[in-house]
């Protein structure tokens, strides 16, 4: 089955990042009605973070809107790495989320209250919860698929909140069966630490997407083996250096061919390891230097 055209990609990325801001207000409309039935600290905290969802879903929206954009003359590489923006904000705001839940759960611990309506607050909380849950496994996935940072880091914010509301829904099931109301803050206080670790690990990994980090190792030996299988004819590949932008991957190096090759047939071999690569590996930008024999360094990729 033959890829689908990038242009294809980007339209199928912006309609699922515009969906998501309609599943994040429907989830918001539902997990504030919970809370004002049952006046719970948790389900608050719960809402509050779903403000979030909606506010990332727009940035994501825009950031996958602006890397869908060609190449300018102030951008020549593209702006494949507004992705990563989005990615960094999300993960700002999941830490932000999670210091305001450990605030309405300390006060909640100096002065615990019983809950209102607590299983029509439970039953409404588990509607949204299931939502969030199916809409982030989908957005990591397509994400996935697609490339998309924005996608992946939007997913994953959602998935911090699908936890949120099982710690919640743990809670109020307990509350009115044992009592103990102490438990209403004490869980959401627990879940805040978890929602702080996922938002860590959410800027570390777009930090490192801004930082021109390399592809996973299997990429890496991917698109040497293809230099390796596609450059009959040449000498040596040396000095590959490869970095992410987005769903873009960037590959140079150094080709080395006999001194007496013509132009043509030095660029006839340029050309199939382009297309080797890009098919293999998708949306991709190959700068070869080729270099004349008394350059080789007898190290690096050899050519089979």
């Amino acid at each position: 089955m033959s890829p689908r055209p990038k242009k294809e990609i980007m339209e199928r990325v912006q309609i699922l990042a515009a969906a998501s801001i309609a599943v994040g207000i429907a989830v918001l409309g539902l997990k504030f009605l919970a809370y004002a039935l049952t006046g719970s600290i948790a389900l608050y905290s719960d809402a509050l973070e779903s403000t979030i969802n909606v506010v990332t879903a727009v940035v994501a929206l825009l950031a996958i809107r602006t890397s869908a954009k060609p190449a300018d003359s102030n951008h020549p590489y593209g702006h494949h790495k507004a992705e990563y923006f989005s990615a960094v904000l999300e993960g700002v705001l999941v830490v932000v989320a999670a210091l305001a839940i450990l605030r309405e759960a300390y006060f909640g611990l100096l002065s615990p209250k019983p809950l209102d309506a607590p299983w029509q607050g439970l039953a409404i909380n588990g509607a949204a919860t299931a939502l969030n849950a199916l809409w982030s496994w989908l957005l990591i996935w397509q994400g996935r698929a697609h490339r998309s940072p924005a996608l992946i880091a939007d997913g994953r914010h959602l998935f911090t909140d699908v936890v949120t509301s099982l710690g919640v829904l743990a809670g109020l099931i307990l509350i009115p069966i044992t009592g103990w109301l102490v438990l209403d803050p004490l869980l959401a206080a627990l879940v805040a630490l978890n929602i702080l670790w996922s938002g860590w690990q959410m800027l570390k990994e777009s930090v490192g997407g801004l930082m021109d980090e390399a592809p996973p190792p299997e990429t890496l030996e991917r698109i040497r083996h293809l230099i390796s299988a596609n450059a009959e004819g040449a000498i040596e590949a040396h000095d590959l250096r490869t970095r992410l932008a987005g769903r873009r991957t960037f590959v140079e190096f150094h080709l080395v061919v006999p001194g007496e090759m013509s132009v043509a047939c030095a660029h006839e071999i340029c050309d199939r390891i382009e297309n080797a690569v890009k098919t293999d590996i998708g949306d991709t930008l190959i700068t070869i230097h080729v270099e004349p024999n008394e350059k080789a360094k007898h190290s690096g990729i050899v050519v089979l």
